[in-house]
């Protein structure tokens, strides 16, 4: 069915920038909605960025501008470009898709994760 695989994390200091990827096999079609979400350790699942197919982008709060999502189609891949790091931006960072916009029960389909680790 659906595969996702992450990559593009890693150490970095405050204010660096990052740019995760998020390679999807399989299809996805009409009305399939995907997102970011990242995860720290005794924190909840935050979403913090959202596209659907129809190109309508979406940004949680803890974005302040600072992130951007993506979807280069010729190359199947979902980005996530992030600016101006902090230490709160620090966690598991996951990729996910639904062929349902918005999913009827939560995302169907999940990546791996691609860790994030910002430094003061």
């Amino acid at each position: 069915q659906v595969q996702l695989v992450e990559s593009g994390g890693g150490s970095v200091q405050s204010g660096g920038s990052l740019r995760l990827s998020c390679v999807v096999s399989g299809r996805l079609y009409m009305n399939y909605c995907m997102a970011w979400f990242r995860q720290a350790p005794g924190k909840e699942r935050e979403e913090v960025a959202g596209i659907d197919s129809d190109g309508s982008t979406r940004y949680g709060d803890s974005a302040k501008g600072r992130f951007t999502i993506s979807v280069d189609n010729a190359k199947n891949t979902l980005y996530l470009q992030i600016y101006s790091l902090k230490p709160e931006d620090t966690a598991m960072y996951l990729c996910a898709a639904d062929l349902w916009c918005p999913p009827r029960k939560g995302y169907n389909y999940w990546g791996q994760g691609t860790q994030v680790t910002v430094s003061s």
